[in-house]
């Protein structure tokens, strides 16, 4: 499945309203976004299956895999496309034990190389580096050089992933540098029109 990992990968903001993330995401799709993790860091436990339960469905309607942030039993039980982790998270080898060799592992690297190194060694499907430029929704520190996408060229033989403040604009120079995904969540949830605003992304590739 790395092979379809190219361009718009969208990550759904913490919004309670499961109709509302709907309808935004239908037009996203429609404008076509590659890959979508569903990822609320707030949402009870009962909240985020619901939201998941009716993404995946989605997603399947438009044949777009499905991913899910952080919660492995949550993608076990609903068997979704994969799951992704973070420093701080089930490690990706603990995540490929439990899901298998088919499913997707993604791996937040943020500006570190060397995580990425690992991440691959553990079987990740696909490394995530960021932030490039200021978030709206995530905060870390803005330290990730566009630089980092060349070195890892020659070691990292995943697909590269860039995150944090993602614009059309701002992506296109580190999309150039290599990134086959750029994962975009304000720009498109809170754009007047997210299907154009996934379109311009999707444009990148």
């Amino acid at each position: 499945m790395t092979s379809s990992l190219t361009g718009l990968y969208l990550v759904t903001p913490d919004w309670d309203d499961t109709a509302q993330l709907l309808q935004v995401t239908e037009q996203a799709l429609q404008g076509g976004v590659r890959l979508l993790q569903y990822r609320h860091k707030t949402a009870p436990a009962a909240l985020q299956r619901e939201q998941a339960v009716a993404l995946q469905q989605l997603c399947r309607q438009y044949a777009c895999p499905f991913v899910i942030n952080d919660h492995l039993a949550l993608c076990q039980e609903l068997d979704a496309d994969g799951v992704h982790v973070g420093a701080t998270d089930a490690g990706v080898a603990q995540a490929r034990r439990m899901l298998g060799p088919d499913k997707i592992v993604g791996a937040s690297c943020y500006g570190d190389l060397e995580l990425a190194l690992a991440a691959q060694t553990d079987g990740a499907s696909y490394v995530a580096f960021g932030g490039f430029y200021p978030s709206r929704v995530k905060r870390y520190p803005v330290t990730t050089p566009v630089t980092l996408l060349s070195e890892a060229a020659a070691q990292i033989h995943l697909p590269k992933v860039v995150i944090g403040g993602m614009t059309a604009t701002n992506a296109a120079p580190l999309v150039q540098e290599g990134a086959q995904m750029v994962a975009a969540i304000s720009s498109v949830y809170q754009a007047p029109d997210p299907q154009q605003a996934a379109r311009q992304f999707a444009m990148l590739f």
